[in-house]
């Protein structure tokens, strides 16, 4: 199938005409006077769009999302149990069966909701454990199947309740990796295993015998997460670790001396380590250095977390919305910066996906979103409706009439 979506402004650029075969961007030609209409330029394609001289961007990328966690459709679930990441994984688990948790209907609502805050492509951590087994990531692959090959999703197979201290959670990792997942993730090897050594190394050990990529969630703060970083970073080295590797969250790289965080940096950039972050907006809570990511070669994405879960009632799904919260965070007001961060939501931050080309260019991916806004960094600012969401060349969404 054809498209031609005319009278747009890529990155707020001039007004083009953007040509769509099949799943790929084919054409980017000048809007002529004649744009809106099925004439000549137009008559062979099957569909035709006037983009009312909105901007374009790429599609936005979520690089972390859970999408097989949310109670979103259900009735309002008051907050309960008690804080802390402990406290949450114990509460989940108490009450995820009644909620029924995880499916591919609840996750349905969630790639639903992103999709209409323009997401085309994610990257989920989905739960792993002694008590659901492998059935989230079958609910998550069922859910990603209705969208027929339009919304990338690749999946990371999450020990929610630890690696270690649950004898056999490390045998469904490796089964979850055999599966055909792209990656498998961690969490806390100290906070939560109370065995970073352990952890880590069970982790790369599937990934050596497998090839999946490693995503480990760490919140421990500081110096032990840094150790931990440390440590993962050894074996890297150690056993010339060829498959990709990302830190979720993260928080220890905000909160070391400069000198310790630009070391740390230029080691995991020189690895190839990247980062993911959800921004979070706790009063005093320190953002990832956007300025010291780049210098050092260390690849950012941005992603929404938990949407409605047990872990919190908060967020919609909005990937963009974070890249607000971000920007916010980090008291970033220049326009290079602001545009920095639009692109680490969309063109620069589909490493996540696999995608070494992500953006408004033949022969990438056709993945776009159109909103009302003079530019990137109106878009961000404002956080406009996103008229229009296309997703490996198909409208998922629009609201252009």
């Amino acid at each position: 199938m054809s498209i031609i979506i005319t009278n747009v402004r890529p990155w707020g650029g001039p007004a083009q005409d953007i040509t769509i075969d099949g799943d790929t961007f084919t054409g980017f030609a000048d809007t002529g006077p004649h744009a809106t209409d099925a004439g000549s330029r137009t008559e062979s394609a099957a569909e035709v769009i006037d983009g009312r001289g909105l901007l374009a961007l790429p599609g936005i990328v979520n690089g972390h999302a859970h999408v097989d966690k949310s109670w979103l459709g259900l009735p309002w679930q008051s907050y309960g149990g008690e804080p802390g990441t402990d406290g949450r994984i114990r509460h989940e688990r108490a009450r995820r069966d009644e909620l029924g948790i995880p499916s591919a209907a609840l996750s349905s609502r969630v790639l639903d909701a992103m999709v209409g805050h323009g997401t085309t492509a994610i990257r989920s951590h989905v739960d792993v454990d002694l008590g659901i087994g492998l059935s989230g990531i079958e609910a998550v692959r069922e859910a990603v199947a209705a969208y027929d090959g339009a919304l990338a999703v690749e999946i990371v197979a999450f020990p929610q309740d630890g690696v270690l201290r649950r004898p056999g959670v490390v045998d469904l990792l490796r089964q979850a990796a055999e599966s055909g997942v792209e990656h498998i993730g961690g969490l806390d090897p100290a906070g939560i295993d109370h065995d970073p050594v352990g952890q880590i190394d069970a982790l790369v050990d599937i990934a050596r015998d497998t090839g999946v990529g490693i995503d480990i969630h760490l919140h421990d703060p500081a110096e032990l997460g840094v150790f931990q970083i440390e440590l993962l970073l050894d074996r890297m080295e150690r056993w010339e670790l060829s498959s990709p590797v990302n830190i979720a969250h993260g928080f220890a790289v905000a909160q070391i001396d400069a000198a310790g965080q630009r070391d740390l940096l230029a080691r995991m950039g020189g690895l190839g380590v990247t980062m993911s972050t959800v921004a979070p907006p706790r009063l005093g809570a320190a953002q990832l250095p956007l300025h010291a990511l780049r210098e050092h070669g260390v690849r950012l994405t941005l992603g929404t977390d938990g949407i409605r879960d047990l872990w919190s009632p908060y967020g919609t799904g909005d990937t963009l919305g974070i890249a607000w919260q971000y920007a916010r965070g980090s008291g970033l007001v220049r326009d290079e910066d602001l545009l920095d961060v639009v692109r680490t939501a969309t063109s620069n931050g589909a490493w996540a996906v696999g995608r070494a080309d992500h953006d408004l260019t033949a022969g990438a991916h056709a993945d776009l979103v159109l909103v009302d806004a003079e530019n990137p960094m109106d878009a961000l600012v404002r956080l406009p409706e996103r008229r229009l969401v296309v997703g490996g060349g198909r409208v998922l969404r629009s609201t252009l009439g």
